[in-house]
């Protein structure tokens, strides 16, 4: 079975190398609807697993000066606090296994939804966005930096219960929020912000026991290639035939988890 989370680690990480998002969107319900793991233990494995795999990504942004360290910051001071919140929450409610369980297929459900939508509408929120005229976007400006705090703790309270929203649905609100960034630096700034936001979150879901550590292994002997060969099939894939059929995939996911 090892071997299996290798190759699921391996395909799920091409996704992302080639579209920039996927990764707990696909992984956490794949390991719950495919191999029977339990939904919690499915997400507190994809938290860590997405923390050490975007690690790398964060530096190769940082690098490249596509960070807007700024946006990261005012996201940070929503979500991280969020996130230790929820977890805390988490920890002092005590649910059982099984309400915990429905707790977290419940929550995914609707994040996968969300996620699967914010990839069919991202175009569109980019081209509204930079039509918006100067006094639109002066009146927009002044509560950047408010939005910006709560859309960060918002996807921190998301990420941490069900591992997904930090790519996609962060990606959107800020081409929203931000319409005169060059958008490969929203890329990057969201990929850095989910590094310490999966961390927190994941070392938040060890404390609380559900984090399988050698499946957290067998996934990123698979994963960690898989990012590094699609990476460097991006250029030649079609992104504009990729991103909806990944959005359409997303949104049977969602409905699957729904009737669980």
């Amino acid at each position: 079975m090892d071997g299996m989370y290798t190759l699921s680690g391996f395909l799920v990480g091409m996704i992302v190398g080639i579209t920039g998002v996927g990764g707990g969107s696909l992984m956490t319900p794949l390991l719950v609807l495919l191999f029977g793991v339990a939904p919690a233990t499915a997400v507190g494995t994809d938290l860590l697993y997405a923390s050490l795999t975007k690690t790398l990504g964060g530096w190769v942004h940082s690098r490249r000066g596509t960070v807007d360290w700024k946006i990261v910051g005012r996201l940070a001071m929503g979500s991280l606090p969020a996130s230790v919140l929820t977890i805390v929450t988490l920890k002092y409610l005590a649910l059982d296994s099984k309400t915990f369980s429905s707790l977290v297929t419940w929550v995914l459900s609707v994040a996968l939804l969300l996620t699967g939508t914010a990839l069919l509408v991202r175009d569109k929120v980019k081209y509204i966005s930079r039509r918006k005229d100067d006094l639109m976007f002066e009146l927009h400006h002044r509560h950047q930096h408010v939005a910006t705090i709560i859309t960060g703790a918002l996807v921190g309270m998301l990420v941490t219960i069900s591992s997904v929203g930090a790519g996609a649905l962060g990606m959107v609100v800020l081409l929203f929020l931000y319409p005169r960034h060059a958008p490969v630096k929203l890329v990057g700034t969201d990929i850095a912000h989910a590094v310490p936001l999966t961390a927190i979150a994941g070392m938040g879901h060890l404390a609380l026991g559900t984090v399988d550590l050698v499946l957290l292994v067998s996934l990123l002997l698979g994963s960690l290639p898989g990012i590094y060969i699609g990476s460097h099939l991006s250029s030649r894939m079609p992104e504009a035939v990729l991103r909806p059929v990944l959005a359409t995939m997303l949104l049977l996911i969602g409905f699957k988890m729904v009737f669980i």
